[in-house]
């Protein structure tokens, strides 16, 4: 009886042991909170393996509606990616971390033209560069030919229900500012109404305001000209030969979305990895090739394969693309007007 109870508690600590060993330590999970179709997946599956974890990706549709989630009590993430604006206005308020660059040494590779010329955060105190990009225009060359390189092609009604121009505050009423003779961020009173009326002007001829299904739109024909990101645009510019873009001559916005770390990150490690990890100049070159967008990292240009670098992103931007900026107090001049917009029918 004693050697079948002590056989019985042996096998009893045998499949115990199989069964601990079996479900071993769970991976840590990294929590990645960025724009949709902004991170090629292979990348994402080569850190997961690299680092034994796992990535979850979560998007959002404007800098504006990721803010208020975070200041409404959001948490659990360990990487954002905003527009610079928005990054400088959230470490001014303690939501991002101070970086320690010691621990992103492929920081070194970021462009010195760019840190100089057009960043806010130029010592990469709380923000890694990501993407640069710009607003511009596709329209169907199919359809419509040859257009004038200009913003008020928002004009023609006859293109009336055919047309989109961004759901976003700032750079909607940016083109408006432009088209009207201002820069993107004039705070001007006067500015400000001529920018208003004539994007009120244009809108009776929109099929709607958008940032999701533009993409869509303009390839399956339901939209014939749309405003939206390079780099969504030059997607869908690559694959359908029917459709074109031009960038208008009297301005564009440029922008570039940062690499921040939120100072509720329960993972702040394995972020500096990840940060890391896609400033290495082959990842970032793969990166752009995916995405459309630009990597401000010169090493990474050619290691970069069948890319048209001047249309991603056009040295001319460098010094004729302007920035959009959080205006502090001032923002809630653009949220009356954007309100304003968009209650008139």
């Amino acid at each position: 009886m004693k050697n079948i109870i002590t056989k019985t508690l042996t096998s009893i600590a045998l499949l115990l042991s199989t069964l601990i060993v079996g479900c071993g330590p769970s991976k840590p999970t990294l929590n990645v909170y960025t724009w949709s179709d902004y991170i090629d997946d292979t990348l994402i599956a080569e850190f997961e393996k690299t680092y034994n974890c796992n990535v979850i990706v979560d998007t959002f549709d404007s800098n504006e509606a990721m803010y208020s989630k975070l200041k409404a009590g959001a948490t659990g993430y360990d990487i954002i990616i905003p527009t610079s604006y928005m990054a400088k206005l959230m470490f001014e308020q303690n939501m991002i971390e101070k970086l320690d660059l010691s621990k992103i040494p492929n920081s070194k590779f970021i462009d010195k033209r760019y840190l100089t010329n057009l960043a806010f955060d130029k010592t990469m105190q709380y923000s890694i560069p990501y993407m640069l990009g710009y607003t511009c225009i596709a329209y169907n060359k199919q359809k419509l030919g040859t257009l004038d390189n200009s913003w008020n092609v928002f004009a023609r009604e006859d293109l009336k229900g055919r047309m989109t121009l961004l759901d976003d505050m700032r750079e909607t009423i940016g083109v408006g500012l432009f088209y009207t003779g201002s820069k993107i961020n004039n705070t001007d009173d006067k500015a400000l109404e001529k920018a208003k009326n004539q994007i009120i002007a244009w809108k009776k001829n929109l099929a709607k305001f958008d940032n999701e299904v533009y993409k869509i739109g303009i390839t399956s024909g339901e939209f014939l000209v749309v405003q939206g990101y390079s780099g969504d645009l030059l997607q869908v510019v690559s694959e359908a030969k029917h459709l074109d873009i031009m960038i208008p001559r009297e301005g564009v916005s440029i922008s570039c979305d940062d690499m921040v770390i939120p100072t509720t990150a329960p993972n702040k490690d394995l972020a500096y990895k990840f940060i890391n990890f896609f400033m290495e100049p082959k990842n970032a070159a793969k990166n752009m090739a995916f995405t459309c967008f630009f990597a401000p990292i010169p090493e990474a240009k050619s290691l970069a394969k069948d890319i048209d670098l001047d249309r991603i992103f056009p040295d001319v931007l460098y010094t004729t693309g302007q920035l959009i900026m959080d205006m502090g107090k001032d923002n809630k001049k653009f949220q009356n007007i954007w309100d304003e917009i968009k209650m008139t029918k």
